[in-house]
């Protein structure tokens, strides 16, 4: 073998550690670089260069990550250590039949919800509430953020198909890659995301209902590609309605975490969202109390009262037989507000890195002991 012939052999083995970064697999099992091209550089400048051409097809024209495909495929050509190399990408699409081949070949390895099987190793937490208003989808964003930032694979869904919200906390304003009708989820402060606001006409009125409803989670799980995330966060809609049925039936491992603010008019209405795991095969994980407190000048104002979130863990304890813990006190903060509004996750940085101080060290604790047992 020449050494240009060793040197497209050994790069293509180089490529096969680049991932796609929406469908989780290696550009070279994904059929992605077409071809490889290495051939002598000038002579007269440098005996031991050569050139590189690699030529990469991606899924679909456009790929709004074709960038850090490319980036991380220069890198894997240039820090090559046998030689000098001159890498030269060239990108195309693939061809409507490729990609319909690649798309059927994806969609028969997970013929169902890919959650559902089993051994499947993805931690759900399904978030819930008695009520609205009570921050569910600000415990969310930021929840699932904080395992992003803490180096987990991490998806949510957005499960309140009425209030849907997570969007805009995560500054979202595009809608999922479409390939040949299997789905991308938009991927925003390195959590993988889906909801029906980012699809056309989602500010309209929707009037689901049972099997719609159910159908509209289906669609969710199995029509786009997650890969294998380790953690996934659904978003559920307040109270005890369709949305938590259909989870448990869909997602029976799925461990529900209670949401619920101080005040016992919202604290006696989160236990009902607690004790639908009386109903289905869902255990409930834990509680977390929102908006428990506001520091003023080192002081701890309650202002929505005091005690909700234990009477909740007490009640659900008792009723379901289990120990449901209290497992964090959420401060009242209008940062989390404004951040999230603004679509950055409040616990992190601007350049997305999960903040060192109170809320970034109380997610920390609060993902932490989420994933302990």
């Amino acid at each position: 073998m020449s050494d240009a012939r060793q040197i497209e052999a050994e790069i293509y083995e180089r490529l096969s550690k680049v991932i796609d970064p929406e469908l989780g697999r290696s550009v070279t099992d994904l059929g992605m670089i077409a071809a490889i091209e290495a051939t002598p550089a000038d002579a007269n400048v440098d005996t031991d260069a050569y050139d590189v051409t690699v030529h990469v097809e991606l899924t679909v024209p456009g790929c709004p990550l074709s960038e850090t495909i490319t980036n991380q495929i220069n890198g894997a050509v240039s820090s090559y250590p046998g030689a000098r190399l001159l890498p030269h990408i060239e990108v195309g699409s693939m061809s409507r039949d490729k990609l319909a081949d690649l798309v059927a070949d994806l969609k028969a390895e997970r013929k169902q919800n890919p959650f559902s099987k089993p051994g499947v190793k993805t931690r759900i937490f399904a978030i819930t509430s008695g009520k609205g208003g009570v921050g569910k989808s600000s415990v969310t964003a930021n929840l699932a953020a904080t395992f992003a930032a803490l180096g987990y694979d991490t998806a949510a869904i957005d499960a309140d198909i009425y209030g849907f919200s997570l969007p805009r906390l995560f500054g979202v304003h595009t809608q999922p890659t479409n390939l040949n009708g299997m789905l991308m989820p938009v991927t925003a402060w390195g959590v993988k995301l889906i909801s029906i606001g980012m699809f056309a006409g989602a500010d309209r009125a929707i009037l689901w209902r049972g099997p719609r409803l159910q159908r509209s989670l289906e669609q969710f799980l199995s029509d786009v590609w997650w890969g294998e995330p380790d953690v996934l966060l659904l978003d559920l809609a307040p109270g005890t309605g369709d949305m938590a049925i259909s989870v448990a039936q869909a997602l029976p491992n799925a461990e529900l975490v209670v949401i619920t603010t101080p005040q016992p008019s919202a604290s006696d209405i989160a236990v009902r969202s607690g004790l639908v795991a009386l109903q289905v095969p869902m255990k409930v994980r834990g509680v977390v109390e929102n908006m428990s407190y506001y520091e003023h000048k080192g002081e701890k104002l309650e202002i929505f009262g005091a005690g909700g979130g234990q009477r909740v863990a007490e009640q659900l304890t008792e009723a379901l037989g289990y120990d449901v813990p209290l497992m964090a006190q959420l401060p009242l903060e209008p940062e989390v507000r404004e951040t999230g509004e603004a679509g950055r996750p409040a616990v992190l940085t601007s350049e997305g890195a999960l903040r060192t101080d109170g809320i970034g060290q109380t997610f920390r604790g609060l993902a932490e002991r989420l994933m302990a047992f």
